[in-house]
């Protein structure tokens, strides 16, 4: 099958972020039956060696210089195009217009039997009058909706007044792109039950993110430090507010029990404000590390202290496959059946992630219990080749 995959960010190496690595894993193993194409867009960032390793994973490699003009202007003048166009701000920003020329000429002259758009930013280049003629499929990582109603919910917002007013908004614009795909594709029950009940469509495919087992190998041995672990791109908001709650607020907490208590905040690109976390006692700020496995290994229990952020979390599932007990709140295990048999201890409040640390920190067994278990769940349901094998199927309708 000739498959044409569309995506805004470029997927390699799949070490930079959650999107590259859905994106990648899947093409990964797409690669084996299918003909694909990638269209995606590249900047300085991107050095030629990792075009060139890319162009490896896919059968043609198409890129395009990242737009830089899409600014928009000020806030009132984005928001009145948000209001007259029904297209987000952010999805707007991305948009390549040179892209747009390449696949509507593609379409027209019927190259390829489906489309995939991976991330939702990609909806944008597909037309609704294509569903009749190919299969489209969207690959939504995480409701926008439902992430600006959580985060004004839980006042982790970002921009709250411009959210408000962004609110209602993104539920018309998430209403409207759904109906353009033939599939929805989504990462978790809950964003499949927020996307049903915004878009009306019956049909939504849960496709959960993997784990490349052996980039994430099993830690037999057992650890008696007090060694923390934080992980995630530190550029992202989500992953900011969660580092700097854990760190200002409980993480003394825990020092105050255990005084010889580290932790590790290991991500790229690290906000100003992560950076000045280093200056607590204890707390080590790494920036971009070559193996996350390595460092996982180092810790006696990952924390993944998320406030807001919907979708599955691939930090979540590479700790687990990497046998490090995780604490984490309902965001952090978002799709995941943890309690029985015990894959992972939950915290939302102050209080209980110090109960759950200290509880693992106290008991070896409970540690090395938790993290066979949680490693056989992600052999048994979360490996990139069960999730590729599933989205194989949405999209060849096999």
């Amino acid at each position: 099958m000739k498959i044409l995959i569309i995506s805004n960010t470029f997927p390699y190496p799949p070490t930079r972020g959650g999107t590259q690595v859905r994106t990648f894993n899947l093409i990964k193993y797409l690669k084996a039956n299918h003909r694909l194409t990638m269209v995606t867009q590249i900047d300085e960032e991107i050095q030629p060696s990792e075009i060139e390793e890319l162009k490896t994973y896919v059968d043609n490699l198409i890129t395009f210089p990242r737009s830089k003009n899409n600014t928009q202007g000020g806030f009132i003048k984005r928001f009145a195009h948000f209001l007259i166009t029904g297209t987000p701000p952010s999805v707007v920003a991305n948009y390549n217009y040179q892209i747009q020329e390449w696949i509507d000429e593609a379409v027209k002259n019927k190259q390829f039997d489906a489309i995939t758009c991976e991330h939702t930013v990609n909806e944008i280049y597909v037309k609704p009058q294509w569903q009749q003629q190919i299969n489209t499929v969207v690959n939504i990582h995480s409701s926008v909706y439902r992430t600006c109603k959580n985060q004004l919910e839980t006042g982790t917002a970002e921009k709250p007044r411009r959210d408000r007013i962004y609110l209602p908004l993104l539920y018309r614009y998430e209403k409207k792109y759904c109906q353009k795909f033939n599939q929805l594709v989504v990462t978790t029950a809950d964003d499949a039950q927020s996307i049903k009940e915004v878009s009306g469509k019956s049909t939504i495919t849960v496709i959960a993110n993997g784990v490349d087992l052996d980039i994430f190998p099993f830690r037999k041995n057992t650890i008696d430090n007090h060694t923390l672990i934080i992980t995630g791109g530190m550029d992202y908001f989500v992953n900011i507010d969660a580092a700097c709650f854990f760190t200002n607020q409980v993480f003394p907490l825990i020092q105050a029990q255990y005084p010889d208590t580290t932790l590790m905040i290991v991500g790229s690109k690290p906000a100003p404000e992560v950076q000045n976390l280093a200056k607590h006692k204890g707390v080590i700020v790494t920036g971009r590390v070559p193996s996350m496995a390595e460092y996982l290994h180092k810790a006696s229990v990952c924390v993944i202290p998320m406030r807001t952020g919907f979708g599955i979390k691939n930090k979540t599932l590479e700790a687990m496959a990497a046998g490090i007990p995780v604490v984490a709140s309902d965001r952090g295990l978002e799709g995941l059946t943890v309690d029985n048999p015990l894959c992972a201890l939950r915290a939302n409040t102050i209080d209980e992630y110090v109960k759950q640390i200290s509880k693992l920190f106290d008991n070896s067994d409970l540690r090395q219990k938790i993290a066979y278990n949680a490693r056989k769940m992600i052999e048994n349901h979360y490996t990139w080749k069960k999730a590729a094998m599933g989205y194989e199927k949405i999209i060849t309708g096999k």
